[in-house]
């Protein structure tokens, strides 16, 4: 069954709005994410992924994210718009969240600028903001959105939408 989307009001968004396959843009809005006490990565130069049914999932510049965090790969997976994905362990401040970053090392042509940029699941971090506003995981830990005021859903990963 699929869901009745929310309208959006002035200035905000829809995720039923975005379109599939995914469409990759440039984010000029400062993003952070902050874990074991500290920024671990902050940038002006970051891309967001827009998709059907799922909020923005922002990657950052490698550069941009502090030295040392993140972990070895763990496993990997693929996407079938992005290509291969690597998984990475995070580890700050003496705290350690197992899987909780990823990056596409070579993704498909139409992701070509993303190459090696790491997204972060929100929910294991500390938190995570786009501009002042602090980020609402996306439902349910497989994916990993970023929700913010001004998204509207519902949202792809709860309890009965994997068949959106």
């Amino acid at each position: 069954m699929w869901p009745t989307p929310i309208p959006p009001g002035p200035n905000a968004e829809s995720v039923w709005d975005y379109p599939r396959p995914p469409r990759l843009e440039p984010v000029a809005t400062r993003l952070r994410v902050v874990f074991g006490g500290r920024v671990i990565a902050e940038t002006l130069a970051g891309y967001r992924v827009l998709e059907t049914s799922h909020p923005p999932t922002y990657y950052l510049p490698p550069g941009d994210v502090a030295a040392g965090v993140l972990g070895p790969v763990r496993r990997a997976g693929i996407c079938e718009w992005k290509g291969r994905a690597v998984l990475y362990d995070v580890a700050a401040g003496g705290l350690r969240a197992d899987g909780a970053a990823w990056a596409y090392p070579d993704p498909t042509p139409d992701f070509a600028p993303i190459a090696g940029y790491v997204a972060f699941y929100a929910g294991p971090m500390e938190a995570c903001y786009v501009g002042d506003a602090r980020v609402i995981p996306q439902p349910g830990g497989f994916y990993g959105g970023w929700i913010t005021p001004g998204i509207v859903g519902p949202f792809k990963g709860g309890p009965g939408s994997m068949g959106w």
